[in-house]
């Protein structure tokens, strides 16, 4: 199978790596050229364990390559995926021009059928933008070619990528048409052997899985530092309080380690932008705006 990857920031190059490593053919696209000759040459702008290992296999074998043409890139592919940033806006909300800008220049260069896929976390209704974005660049070219959007979020650990894509907890796909759905399923075939999931569901829930999961994770970091501030002035060792309710399999000892707070590229800007969302539809997530306030106080303690 052919894919595109449009990005090649850490959660492009990963995905495009990883694809290629298991016989798909990749093609990266990105708009920074000395970042492309960088990554013809196999070296890797960022440092993930194994990784430019990988590369360096898969460029050997002509499995994976990098063009800054997206006309070039996209050609053929039955997959494109969207892997571009989304920062945080002034407000909070995250900023979707890159995302729509390269699903404008999709529909001004795609010559054939493909599920082009959003890989990048966006807030619920993106994938909708997406759509009439792709939509109203064909209407100019008068082309009518068939299009399947799709939402595939990535769930990938700084320092475990390699390990996270390849041997994957759960892969969640959010799909409008059963045709996206097949194309995933055979897409992602190789990584579910070990008998782990495919999530299939519909797109806004898809988009929403993605700030959940950071957006609770988050929460267990803010939350344990409230609870280590708290343990100082009880006179109690916060260490064994949390081997006391990591224990407990509904909670788990993952992400329930006090100390500086959460940081990192996802978490700041999740949570603001989940946050954002709520506000957007009226509804006012104190919970939230808690686990935020919590962890800026934590970073200047």
């Amino acid at each position: 199978m052919k894919i595109a990857v449009i990005g090649t920031g850490y959660v492009g190059l990963v995905t495009g790596t990883c694809f290629s490593e298991v016989g798909m053919h990749v093609t990266c696209v990105d708009v920074d050229e000395e970042k492309i000759n960088t990554l013809r040459r196999g070296i890797s702008p960022i440092y993930e364990p194994g990784l430019e290992e990988m590369l360096r296999r898969n460029i050997e074998k002509k499995r994976i390559l990098f063009t800054t043409s997206l006309a070039e890139g996209i050609e053929g592919a039955e997959v494109i995926f969207i892997a571009v940033g989304t920062p945080s806006d002034k407000d909070g909300s995250a900023d979707l021009r890159y995302v729509l800008q390269v699903a404008t220049e999709i529909g001004q260069n795609l010559k054939s059928r493909a599920v082009i896929t959003t890989k990048s976390t966006v807030p619920v209704g993106t994938s909708i933008k997406v759509k009439e974005a792709i939509r109203s660049a064909l209407q100019k070219r008068n082309a009518d070619i068939p299009f399947s959007i799709a939402s595939n979020p990535e769930f990938l650990k700084e320092g475990a990528a390699i390990d996270d894509f390849m041997k994957p907890d759960r892969i969640v796909i959010g799909v409008e048409d059963k045709e996206a759905e097949n194309v995933l399923r055979r897409l992602y075939h190789p990584f579910v052997l070990n008998g782990h999931p495919i999530l299939v569901m519909d797109i806004p829930s898809a988009e929403l899985t993605k700030y959940a999961a950071n957006a609770m994770l988050a929460t267990k970091i803010s939350f344990m530092n409230e609870l280590a501030n708290l343990a100082e002035r009880l006179g109690a060792d916060i260490e064994k309080v949390r081997v006391g309710i990591g224990s407990d399999p509904r909670i788990g000892y993952h992400f329930i380690y006090p100390g500086c707070g959460y940081g990192g590229s996802c978490f700041p800007k999740d949570v603001k932008a989940l946050e954002r969302i709520a506000r957007e539809v009226e509804y006012s997530a104190e919970l939230l705006k808690a686990v935020e306030a919590v962890n800026e106080r934590q970073n200047r303690r």
